[in-house]
């Protein structure tokens, strides 16, 4: 049985999402879940949802990370914070995958601290699957771990949003997108323009398609299996996303509901609102570590961190990791001047 760890003292309604979705990942999923934080609290919590013989674990852990810490002055300092002990329990392979509902840049310091990135990449990158009109699913990143990026680390977001496609979406040679304000290749600002013409140079020897620009309208669409952009782009489009489709489906639901009261009507509705509901989708995992590492968001609700538990499943029993790796050792050109480059992109970023 695989063994996942999950954050229970990160999200912003902790440890009651974490608890219930422990509950349901370890009746549903096959797995055993290692709830982190303080067993004073989680023990009481797991038996009033219903806990009997269920497959969990408490790993005791006495601090939490709290949103408004500096990200990487809080994972040094706090030692024995759920988030720490949950990186320590993939490194020392007590677990193969971790998800945590918290402070988004401090999971990500964590795991590139401690667990290091896949060789030939510079930067991890968050990554979340969008759903479409065509049923096609698309992957986006990076959605928020690079505010600043280098044409260097886009190139690698798509080697590595690829690599994801193909092993745990199923695509066969999967059809990557750059997201920019047009689709022509002189459309977007300095580094879309760079990165457009490092991902067309490198696309001979990608076991991907390059199709070009994409535009934001295109993305729900099904155009491309991968976009990948910037992290501070990816998220402003995934927040607005998110609003949007909340306020379009409560504006749908309220007219159909004084218009008529037909069950079919509602029951068709409610399929369109899982079909669009983050929750169903889990969170976002972060690609280019070692570990899956699973970022829900803050208000997870316990459905959405049973599902976050089933991408680092998923994640780990098909290997993505090593599909990345091994990408990555054929994608990244073998010149000292393109190495030099990403080096210096990563050594900049941290």
């Amino acid at each position: 049985m695989l063994h996942i760890a999950l954050d229970a003292m990160g999200g912003d309604h902790a440890p009651r999402p974490e608890v219930e979705g422990a509950l349901l990942a370890a009746r549903e999923l096959g797995v055993k879940v290692l709830l982190i934080g303080a067993p004073h609290v989680l023990r009481p919590a797991l038996y009033a949802a219903g806990w009997t013989a269920e497959p969990i674990d408490i790993l005791p852990a006495g601090e939490a990370v709290f949103m408004e810490e500096r990200a990487v002055r809080a994972v040094r300092s706090k030692r024995n914070s759920s988030l720490r002990v949950g990186i320590a329990a993939l490194k020392q392979g007590a677990a193969v995958g971790l998800v945590s509902a918290g402070h988004t840049g401090a999971i990500v310091a964590a795991a590139t601290l401690y667990l290091g990135t896949i060789p030939g990449i510079a930067r991890p990158a968050l990554a979340t699957v969008l759903p479409t009109l065509t049923g096609r699913r698309t992957l986006l990143l990076d959605i928020g771990a690079n505010a600043d990026c280098k044409p260097a680390m886009l190139d690698q977001f798509a080697v590595m949003g690829a690599a994801y496609a193909e092993r745990v979406l199923g695509v066969v040679c999967p059809h990557v997108g750059l997201l920019s304000i047009g689709e022509e290749s002189s459309k977007g600002n300095l580094l879309i323009r760079q990165s457009h013409a490092l991902l067309r140079r490198q696309a001979p020897h990608r076991t991907f398609v390059f199709i070009g620009n994409v535009e934001g309208k295109d993305l729900y669409a099904g155009v491309a299996d991968v976009v990948v952009c910037d992290g501070f782009t990816g998220n402003v489009v995934l927040k607005t996303s998110e609003g949007l489709a909340a306020a379009v489906l409560t504006l749908v639901q309220q007219t159909c509901a004084a218009a008529s009261s037909s069950a079919d009507v509602l029951s068709g509705l409610q399929r369109v609102r899982r079909q669009f509901d983050d929750a169903e989708y889990g969170g976002a995992l972060l690609l280019g570590v070692p570990y899956p590492v699973v970022i829900a968001h803050g208000r997870s609700t316990g459905r959405a961190i049973y599902n976050a538990i089933r991408v680092a499943r998923d994640a780990y029993v098909q290997n993505v990791g090593h599909q990345i790796a091994a990408d990555a050792a054929v994608a990244v050109p073998t010149s000292p001047a393109h190495r030099n480059g990403v080096a210096q992109t990563y050594n900049k970023s941290v």
